[in-house]
């Protein structure tokens, strides 16, 4: 099911980066996040949700 927040997401293991793309355009990459935090969202029936849960005011993170 797309989300109605997130555009796409990528993750780099080998620097636990989150990258995510929002639908607003705006991209930010959240630092030292576990991968089972990605694997969790990659599964989540609500992409949004879990990002709210589980990454947003959890991680360090920069804007692009």
């Amino acid at each position: 099911m797309p989300s109605t927040v997130i555009d796409h997401f990528s993750y780099n293991p080998e620097s636990s980066e989150l990258k995510i793309t929002f639908l607003s355009g705006k991209v930010y990459i959240y630092k030292n996040v576990p991968d089972e935090v990605f694997e969790g969202l990659k599964t989540a029936e609500s992409k949004g949700q879990y990002f709210n849960a589980f990454v947003k005011n959890k991680y360090k993170f920069k804007r692009l």
